[in-house]
């Protein structure tokens, strides 16, 4: 009973922070389509007939009376307009994703090309291989009086912060500023906007960068381990494991990329499987099959999702040979094995839960997924080359919270389920 409030806790307190880590995902994915409503429409409606007056109807004897006053809104309209674009565009900028403003800003074009929207993910898995190892202590637990060491709490807060550091900025940065520069001819087409493309940053800059991400990480990874007491350097072992494979998933002559299948798996393993490990050996053990079944089986949902991403790209990838899905099979097969792998590989967790005796959370995964199923049938296949964005907006945050669940199902169930 204590284990189940402890990790009752532990879900509610990490929910609190997936909202905060979702935000910038959900208001990224709605500016990226929708960027200042009200004011696109204005211009749009001046681009529409521009010898009309400002409103879609036709003018009046009133309105010709007020032209003066109309023409005020007009430049109003076309200032805000202007405003909103140069915020949203400073922060897409900040992101790192499309439709971001030009900087000049050495320091803020090195924070674009780590892409800090991407890190999300990675944090979030590391906080479910947390919750999933049982052992996260709490500085004061209300549900658990034996749960109430702050010193201990803060102790692997403070642990769990670190690994998340090490996760985002550190390693998946490393991943995205090594991907930005092997893409710097697809991203030309794609994404010109990009710094390398655009020439914001040099070359030895970004061979800086890249090495600096890289060794720091391999520092911190280290660091953890010998927090942790660990006699086998397992934290540091899984980021040199996950280097390896973001190094030959965008650099010649392997560049699993090429290929859709190897590459989005590799994607996929990569945002979860490993994050999730990261965080379950720094506050406990891999000594299980569980332990690897689950993120595996999760990282081929994770194929799917980096199928979502390919769509956007389909005229590079064409243009430089890149046998993305999409490319190879077409937008509508790619888009029916995204939800596919998606949906068949969380009923696959749900029944693996229901056979180790978690029918509990094997059913909450089921709800979870009804969901994604809907929004695949209404966004995704219909269109997912319009939909991409707003579909993984909708989709994603129940996919995150089945993935939690299950995390929570193993630190429930794993002290007493050897498998």
């Amino acid at each position: 009973m204590i284990a189940v409030q402890r990790v009752t806790f532990a879900v509610l307190a990490v929910a609190g922070m997936a909202v905060a880590f979702q935000s910038p995902v959900l208001t990224t994915s709605t500016t990226t389509t929708r960027v200042a409503p009200s004011s696109s429409l204005s211009l749009g409606m001046m681009r529409d007939n521009p010898n009309k007056g400002f409103f879609p109807f036709a003018e009046t004897t009133a309105t010709n009376k007020n032209t003066n006053m109309n023409k005020k809104d007009v430049v109003t309209s076309l200032s805000m307009a202007s405003d909103n674009e140069d915020s949203s565009g400073s922060l897409r900028q900040l992101l790192g994703v499309k439709g971001a403003s030009k900087e000049t800003n050495i320091w803020k074009i090195r924070l674009q090309l780590t892409k800090p929207v991407t890190w999300i993910p990675l944090v979030w898995g590391v906080m479910c291989g947390a919750a999933a190892s049982g052992d996260y202590h709490w500085m004061w637990n209300p549900l658990d009086a034996n749960d109430r060491d702050v010193m201990l709490g803060l102790q692997d807060a403070s642990k769990g912060f670190v690994a998340m550091i090490l996760a985002g900025p550190f390693l998946t940065g490393y991943t995205q500023t090594i991907n930005d520069w092997y893409d710097r001819d697809i991203d030309a087409i794609n994404e010109p906007y990009r710094p390398i493309p655009s020439g914001a940053i040099s070359e030895g800059q970004v061979m800086f960068q890249i090495w600096f991400l890289l060794l720091g990480g391999m520092g911190i990874a280290y660091g953890l381990d010998v927090w942790a007491e660990h006699e086998f350097p397992t934290v540091l072992a899984l980021s040199i494991f996950g280097s390896f494979i973001s190094y030959i998933y965008s650099a010649p002559p392997l560049k699993l990329k090429q290929n859709g299948w190897a590459g989005n798996f590799a994607l996929g393993a990569s945002y979860i499987s490993l994050p999730w490990w990261c965080g379950q050996a720094v506050f406990g053990t891999l000594d299980r099959p569980v332990f690897f079944v689950l993120p595996i089986l999760y990282s081929i949902a994770g194929l799917g999702i980096a199928i979502v991403n390919d769509f956007k790209s389909i005229e590079g990838d064409r243009a430089m040979g890149l046998e993305s899905l999409p490319v190879a099979f077409g937008v509508e097969k790619a888009a029916w094995i995204c939800a596919g792998s998606v949906t068949l590989t969380q009923l696959g967790v749900a029944a693996y839960l229901a056979f180790i005796g978690e029918q509990t959370y094997a059913a909450i995964l089921l709800a979870l997924i009804l969901p994604q199923v809907y929004f695949q049938s209404t966004l995704l296949l219909p269109d997912p080359i319009a939909n991409d964005v707003k579909y993984q907006a909708s989709a994603q945050p129940f996919l995150v919270f089945g993935i939690l669940a299950t995390a929570v199902a193993v630190a429930v169930g794993h002290h007493a389920i050897g498998v």
